[in-house]
């Protein structure tokens, strides 16, 4: 197996702090050969230009949303009502690019530079309310452990099909506001455990300590960041503006897009014992992937095989693993038959599990 974090020395040139147990995202490559080491090689290697020109789309996505927002803040109250209510929809969608920032970061695959990967994925992730090296710890969980006892995101997508009335329910109470208590708890490196599916997730028992203490710092940063940043906002005269057009998309919209696409990357799957077959790779048209799994997260198959492939190469991955065809029997779908999988009824077989 070409091992992530061998890739990552190649890069530095120096023994990494990061190479030791608990700190890695490993490869998961069953039931196909991995790729060839110099095609990994190529797609491994990090272009800090790349990084940063989906580093500058984020940011001015952010400029022009907020704008937009503040200048429908000045029409009629009429109109300015429904204006701000139609861009919750665009907000939300950006404050989930900032969040698919923080994930490439989390991997270590934003930036060549340890400190500008660390810094850069934790501003766009602290924007958003997530303490990004707490992230990390959960996020490991899973991909070393994909719908397996520890993978804390099975609660979430797992059990799909379950009836289009089950998952509108969902969406419905995502966008109330009243799980977003739960998304941030898990965000803060505490994810709900759902005997129903198996699920034992305890982020902690698999990390290393340096991880560790960098999550814990991490979450009281991220916490008192979003203790001062409403009081500036109440000081400068900003208060109603900043909780209409950040927080509430934030904790309503946000929380059922996040969800939704969680579900259409994991959901009503047919077979957990490969990320071939328990992760799903979304094809649809551009405006659907750019807005709903931006930066390429719609390529999962690709991004669980090979973590240590940053997202600007995973539409090339795709092409390697095509040709050598290594995906037919993947799940690679249609955007638009995934959501009618997802909202299907209940079926009496499950996905066979290892």
């Amino acid at each position: 197996m070409f091992a992530y974090y061998s890739i990552l020395l190649d890069e530095a040139g120096k023994l990494s702090r990061m190479n030791i147990k608990g700190s890695e995202f490993r490869e998961d490559v069953r039931r196909q050969h991995p790729l060839p080491p110099e095609v990994l090689r190529r797609l491994t290697t990090l272009d800090d230009s790349r990084a940063w020109v989906s580093v500058a789309w984020n940011a001015l996505a952010l400029v022009v949303v907020i704008g937009l927002g503040l200048w429908f803040w000045t029409l009629p109250p009429v109109v300015a009502v429904g204006a701000v209510a139609a861009l919750l929809l665009p907000i939300a969608l950006v404050q989930q690019a900032c969040f698919v920032i923080a994930h490439d970061a989390a991997h270590y695959r934003l930036f060549k530079a340890r400190w500008l990967n660390e810094f850069v994925g934790r501003a766009f992730a602290t924007v958003v309310g997530i303490p990004m090296r707490s992230y990390r710890v959960v996020h490991r969980l899973h991909h070393n452990d994909l719908y397996g006892e520890t993978d804390p995101d099975t609660p979430i997508h797992g059990g799909y099909p379950r009836g289009r009335l089950y998952l509108l329910k969902k969406l419905a109470r995502d966008l109330t506001g009243s799980t977003a208590r739960k998304t941030y708890g898990y965000f803060f490196g505490n994810p709900v455990i759902n005997d129903d599916l198996g699920t034992r997730a305890r982020p902690l028992d698999d990390t290393a300590p340096a991880l560790r203490e960098a999550a814990r710092a991490d979450r009281w940063w991220v916490a008192a960041f979003h203790v001062l940043l409403p009081l500036i906002a109440w000081y400068t005269g900003w208060l109603t503006e900043y909780l209409v057009l950040w927080i509430l998309p934030l904790v309503t919209v946000l929380q059922a897009v996040l969800r939704f696409r969680a579900i259409l990357e994991h959901g009503a799957v047919n077979d957990f014992r490969s990320p071939l077959t328990a992760a799903r790779t979304n094809l649809g048209p551009a405006w659907l992937m750019n807005s709903l799994f931006p930066h390429n997260v719609h390529y999962h198959v690709e991004h669980h095989l090979y973590p240590a492939i940053p997202h600007y190469h995973l539409p090339a991955c795709h092409a390697e693993l095509a040709a050598r065809g290594w995906l037919d029997e993947a799940e690679v779908c249609d955007v638009f038959d995934t959501m009618r999988r997802v909202f299907a009824d209940p079926v009496s077989t499950r996905a066979a599990t290892a």
